[in-house]
């Protein structure tokens, strides 16, 4: 994995931007800190961080190959899973390697097919290719958007980069935030519409999409890839067994490394699948244990409250599935104060607010695995193409107006001082996003209303609730230097499962019913069939007398820059009752009392550190 940059522009002589590409990528140096290169055009500059994981020789980037007088140069960030197979058909049309990496292959992809290249490959990226002969930049995102890729348009030139803040780096781009980034940020945060980079003119390439730019044409944008609606034929036992060989498949091929690999392990069944399936790899190729980890919070055995959400504790799990597969496990213990500490870090991290101690849990969980490797394996995205929310069989979630996961329309708009909640339409805007979204899905004729309806929520979640945490994932980790891969957003079993009916993805009225059948054999019973846990939050009041002293000063501070936009005596409030004075999650199922609190305080030491100005 890595970080990546770029600056095309046909009105300026790019052979001399060493110091600006140089400083964007600078930026970026926590993605990529093995190896920091560029490379200078006379209209296209690159610059690479690089975390290296394969090939350390025969992957330096940014690469450039010829074939004829045609030239041309990648710049990539992240990982091919079908590379041999790739190599396999290239050698078959005349083509030779000098590497085993996944780098060489990519390049001779695009040089062998052109924009189709993206429909042969199976993997997570987001990469840049500067065409010399044809004078073009082609830029392409994997199809479910694990790995980043944001751009923008600046005085007739096209910015690019792994992270907002590598465009902010340039010397002609201001951190600016109109009312479309204000929306974003207080109807939907820390979500974010498709596309969008709150941030006034800068945007991301959305999820299976690829761009061009060229002199003539300017910037096009086209889609290449999405789910496609038909009717499932397949008997269940068909499903059960093609839904598990997809799986294997899928983690078989994301366990190439030539670096240390390890799996996250939660105790649930996403990660203990995973981790089961790799440690049997493990063993058959004499490998030796697999490494795998799992996070708690200091005090949460004195303090853990069962819910509705989080209806029990995982330890007991963990140790089950350790135990079975003789991992090398180490469980990692957060200091709560060292979590607060981290929020600041971790806005920086996703150059916007996030998810409160969700995303610095990950952040120092990734610090300490990253100590033992440099690959991890996780179960991200399994939940929202199983359906393992309860907004997908609770009724009174489905007929929800808006998204499932903002219930807080009435306390976002609440706390707003009084001209902004004059000049803003948070649900408006809310509701709005929703709808472009649902009218984008592709139908199938015939299905009923419930059916629609259902559909339309599993692509609300993958191109919504699924994103917000892939960004979540690819910043904490990459921020730690820490290459995560995410098996379940194969897009084989992904397109596979779309088209699953709710009864037998439900089946036996259990959450994700049809993979805990598909993994029978693999899992012992005891966590294939327990109740779901959410990624596990911390319950020691410790974090939560940290969370309200740091809103406490901010409260003092005439200057803090949050009350440009919240009403000062509102969040006053919320600090003299540690966030109890609201029950509704801000966003998803856990951001309520001291999350929300540390949500807000990241808002404002954002609004800080970019020197956001509001046009």
């Amino acid at each position: 994995m890595c970080g990546i940059v770029g600056w095309t522009d046909f009105r300026k002589d790019l052979s001399c931007a060493y110091d600006t590409i140089a400083a964007m990528a600078a930026t970026l140096e926590h993605r990529g800190p093995d190896e920091g290169t560029q490379w200078l055009g006379r209209h296209t500059a690159f610059g690479h961080q690089r975390l290296i994981v394969i090939d350390p020789a025969g992957g330096r980037q940014p690469m450039t190959r010829k074939v004829g007088d045609k030239c041309f140069t990648l710049c990539y960030n992240g990982e091919l899973y079908n590379t041999e197979d790739l190599r396999t058909v290239l050698h078959q049309k005349g083509w030779t390697f000098r590497s085993h990496s996944d780098t060489e292959v990519l390049l001779t992809s695009y040089m062998e097919w052109g924009e189709s290249c993206v429909n042969h490959l199976n993997g997570i990226f987001a990469f840049a290719v500067w065409d010399d002969a044809e004078q073009k930049l082609f830029l392409a995102r994997d199809r479910l958007g694990v790995k980043p890729l944001f751009y923008m348009e600046s005085d007739g030139g096209l910015l690019f980069g792994s992270e907002i803040k590598a465009l902010l780096a340039h010397p002609k781009v201001a951190a600016e935030m109109d009312t479309t980034g204000l929306h974003e940020l207080l109807a939907l945060g820390p979500s974010r519409t498709p596309g969008c980079g709150v941030f006034r003119g800068v945007h991301d390439l959305r999820a299976g999409h690829f761009a061009t730019f060229t002199r003539e044409q300017g910037l096009k944008i086209k889609r290449y890839w999405n789910v496609e609606s038909k009717p499932h034929e397949d008997s269940l036992d068909v499903t059960v067994e093609k839904v598990r060989e997809l799986f294997l498949d899928a983690v078989d091929r994301q366990l190439v490394s030539d670096v240390p690999l390890g799996t996250f392990l939660s105790g649930g069944v996403d990660s203990s699948a995973i981790t089961a399936i790799a440690a049997e790899q493990y063993r058959k190729q004499g490998k030796g244990a697999l490494d795998t980890f799992s996070i708690d919070f200091e005090g949460n055995d004195k303090h853990f409250k069962a819910n509705a959400f989080q209806p029990a504790s995982d330890k007991d799990f963990i140790a089950l599935i350790q135990k079975e597969h003789g991992t090398n496990h180490q469980s990692c213990i957060a200091d709560n104060e060292e979590l607060v500490r981290l929020l600041k870090k971790a806005t920086v991290l996703r150059d916007l607010p996030g998810m409160a101690d969700v995303d610095s849990s990950l952040l120092w969980f990734s610090e300490e695995v990253k100590k033992k490797v440099t690959v991890g394996l996780s179960g991200e995205c399994a939940d929202e193409i199983f359906g393992g929310y309860p907004w997908f069989y609770r009724q009174e979630e489905l007929e929800r107006e808006g998204f499932p996961w903002i219930r807080s329309l009435n306390l976002r708009n609440g706390l707003l001082n009084k001209e902004w909640q004059q000049k803003l339409d948070v649900k408006g805007y809310m509701l709005a996003r929703y709808q472009e979204t649902v009218d984008e899905m592709p139908k199938l004729s015939g299905e009923s209303a419930v059916e629609e309806k259902r559909r339309q929520m599993f692509y609300l979640n993958m191109h919504w609730f699924m994103q917000t945490l892939l960004d979540r994932k690819d910043r904490m980790t990459m921020g730690a230097s820490l290459e995560v891969r995410v098996p379940f957003s194969d897009h084989h079993l992904v397109e596979y499962v779309w088209n699953v009916p709710w009864e037998m993805k439900h089946l036996d009225g259990k959450e994700k019913g049809l993979l805990r059948k598909a993994l029978e054999g693999i899992l012992p019973d005891e966590v294939l069939y327990r109740k779901k846990n959410p990624y596990p939050k911390t319950h020691n009041p410790v974090y939560t007398n940290a969370v309200v002293a740091w809103m406490n000063e901010i409260l003092v501070d005439k200057q803090a820059p949050i009350f440009d936009l919240f009403d000062r005596n509102e969040l006053r409030n919320l600090a003299d009752t540690k966030g109890q004075a609201i029950d509704a999650p801000w966003f998803g199922q856990l951001m309520t009392g001291p999350q929300l609190l540390a949500h807000l305080c990241q808002i404002n030491y954002w609004l800080e550190h970019y020197q956001v100005s509001i046009k």
